[in-house]
C-alpha cells in the first residue's frame, strides 16, 4: 500500500520523536568494584530456594575468611533481590561474604548462569578464567584459586 507523502512524513516524524522519547541514557551497566590489587575475583550465583547454594555457602564462607587478600569474593542473587529483602535472604542463608546488588554478568559481556550454584572466576581485569557450576567445596575452591593465581602470574 503506498502511503502519501504526508502520511510518510509524519509516520518518519513520528517515529524520530519517539526515539528521542527513551529517556535519559542510563549509562554502562555495573560492573565489579575496584580492584586495585588486581586479585582473582570469584562470583557467586545463589538463590534462597536453591538447595545446592544452601549447602555450598558454609564452604564460601570458609574460603572467603581463609583467602582474605588473595582473591575477593563476592554473591549475586539470582532473584534479583535487593536492599531490606537481600539483607534478609543473606541472613537467612548464613552468607558472610558481600552480596551485590546488580549482576556484574551484563558489563563484563558474561550472561546470567542456566543452573544454580554457580561461581565464576575471573582475572583481576574481569576476564572469566574458569566456571564452576554445581556445589563447591573447600578443595575445590581452592584449585580454582591456584589457576587463577597462576594464570596472573603469566599476565605481564
Amino acid at each position: 500500500m503506498l502511503q502519501t507523502p504526508k502520511k510518510l512524513m509524519t509516520l518518519t516524524l513520528s517515529a524520530v520523536l519517539l526515539a528521542a522519547c527513551g529517556g535519559a541514557d542510563p549509562g554502562p551497566a555495573p560492573s565489579l568494584p575496584a580492584n586495585p590489587e588486581g586479585r582473582p575475583v570469584f562470583v557467586n550465583y545463589w538463590a534462597e530456594w536453591c538447595a545446592p547454594c544452601r549447602e555450598e555457602i558454609p564452604e564460601l564462607n570458609e574460603f572467603a575468611a581463609a583467602n582474605r587478600g588473595r582473591m575477593v569474593l563476592y554473591g549475586v542473587n539470582f532473584d534479583a533481590a535487593s536492599g531490606d529483602e537481600l539483607r534478609r535472604q543473606e541472613l537467612a542463608l548464613g552468607i558472610e561474604f558481600p552480596t551485590l546488588e546488580v549482576d556484574p554478568g551484563i558489563a563484563l559481556g558474561l550472561p546470567l548462569p542456566m543452573v544454580l550454584p554457580v561461581t565464576r572466576v575471573l582475572d583481576g581485569d574481569g576476564k572469566l578464567i574458569t566456571q564452576l557450576a554445581g556445589v563447591q567445596t573447600l578443595a575445590t575452591l581452592e584449585e580454582a584459586l591456584a589457576l587463577a593465581l597462576e594464570e596472573g602470574e603469566k599476565q605481564p
